[in-house]
């Protein structure tokens, strides 16, 4: 009853609610932002991997701060999130997720711009900042800000923690026959070991384990689909076909309408991205920056590396080892983590495991990275006074997480996501020509910083 009631809910806020929210904003956001995510792209990339301020206000260095958001986005999303959006919507659902990451890009910008602009400082010392600050400092709006930050806090619970611990759980009692119950008081453990010690400690677990993660897992899709390699005209067929027709029934796959793909893409899309949902702007706010803007440029690429690369290789993975559709030894259709290793484990040796060790190190990461959202979403509600007790609550939920049902974590993960992603899209909205104003300044600066360069390599 509870998960059906939670299906209905579901399917009311992605499939006629949020879907012409997030790419009304986003696609708003490009308009008045002229395209900046596809012009400014390369620049970007290049800045997450080599720009460091490390002499400007802030906790964690711009790389960290941009692993922690890449900590709670590649990963589950990426992972086991594209797969159930497959076994759910077809394969039409990833090219819906491909256009909600298009706008996204310049949704992630413009909630970055505005958390370096309006942080503050607390009490600890440490950055404060997201949708909370900017919607109260910036719109005045008290009411909104408190119902993002209380979303967010019961966001942090759902998909940034039982999520992740559900799929590391059932990875492992996979691959390994390791019972639930196991791993989620491990997970419990060393989650409380990294989060107990705030941000820093957090920025660097994240810092090192992102980019051996995605590197170990990118390095293992594109292998297969080099051994595939004439199947992926083929894949990216269907991708563009069943998103404007439906996925007929074939194998255990009941078969899936236009509107399915759409909602689990763009759901699912969000989940691998967090573009509009308002979480990223969190870590962008503790980057050591010189100018809002430098920073706004590095989350962007977020949403490029998570949804555009990985989530692309997940998909494509799936489609040319052809296990979509097949079924596990109790007669269920594949879905999730499992589907994702089958498809490894049928081209690779010992492929299961590159997906298994990829989901745990990356729901790991995601749960201290998550952690860190809802702390700052509590701070802002209730003051520094209780984030002791969140963290501890916090950890104990890991362990909830692992046992608990996959029918219904996803459909709550999907609420909390959404009704997280309400105020932020409508703050965004009516603080854009702040938004729009703070990018023509930078861009400026940046073209200021271009001809001087240019003048003293001439010189």
């Amino acid at each position: 009853m509870i998960i059906e009631w939670l299906n209905l809910v579901d399917n009311f806020l992605w499939s006629k609610v949020l879907v012409f929210l997030l790419v009304g904003v986003g696609a708003f956001l490009t308009w008045r932002l002229k395209g900046m995510q596809f012009r400014f792209l390369k620049y970007a990339l290049k800045l997450a991997f080599t720009r460091q301020d490390n002499d400007a206000e802030g906790d964690i260095s711009q790389f960290q701060s941009l692993m922690t958001a890449l900590a709670a986005t590649i990963g589950i999303g990426s992972i086991a999130g594209v797969a159930t959006a497959i076994a759910a919507g077809g394969f039409g659902s990833i090219f819906w997720m491909w256009i909600i990451a298009l706008f996204g890009m310049a949704t992630k910008f413009a909630e970055a711009i505005l958390a370096v602009k309006y942080r503050v400082i607390d009490v600890k010392g440490e950055m404060c900042g997201g949708p909370m600050y900017y919607i109260s400092k910036g719109l005045g709006w008290k009411w909104l800000a408190v119902a993002f930050a209380f979303f967010g806090a019961l966001s942090a619970f759902a998909g940034g923690n039982m999520t992740q611990s559900h799929s590391i759980a059932a990875a492992l009692q996979d691959l390994l026959a390791v019972p639930p119950i196991w791993t989620g008081g491990i997970l419990t453990v060393i989650t409380s070991i990294v989060v107990l010690g705030g941000i820093k400690n957090i920025g660097k677990v994240c810092a090192f384990l992102v980019p051996v993660m995605a590197l170990m897992y990118i390095t293992g899709g594109l292998i297969i689909l080099v051994v595939h390699f004439e199947k992926i005209p083929g894949c990216f067929m269907a991708i563009l076909e069943t998103a404007f027709t439906g996925q007929a029934a074939f194998g255990g796959f009941l078969g899936a309408t236009v509107a399915s793909a759409i909602q689990l893409g763009v759901a699912r899309g969000v989940s691998s991205n967090e573009a509009g949902l308002g979480s990223a702007p969190i870590a962008a706010a503790a980057a050591k920056t010189d100018v809002p803007g430098r920073q706004a440029l590095i989350s962007m690429t977020g949403v490029f590396l998570s949804s555009l690369v990985v989530c692309t290789i997940t998909a494509l993975v799936i489609g040319v080892t052809g296990v979509f559709g097949m079924q596990d030894a109790t007669g269920s259709l594949l879905n999730g983590a499992p589907l994702v290793m089958q498809a490894f484990r049928s081209v690779l040796p010992g492929g299961g495991a590159i997906v298994a060790i990829g989901l745990v190190l990356f729901g790991y990461s995601t749960i201290v990275g998550w952690a860190y959202y809802g702390e700052k979403c509590v701070e802002f509600l209730a003051g520094e006074k209780v984030v002791a007790s969140y963290r501890a609550l916090f950890c104990c939920i890991v362990f909830l997480g692992a046992i608990a049902s996959f029918d219904l974590v996803w459909p709550l993960v999907d609420i909390m996501n959404g009704l997280m992603a309400f105020p932020n899209l409508i703050a965004l909205f009516a603080l854009s020509g702040v938004i729009t104003a703070e990018t023509n300044g930078f861009f400026a600066l940046l073209a200021k910083e271009r001809k001087q360069a240019l003048r003293l390599k001439k010189s």
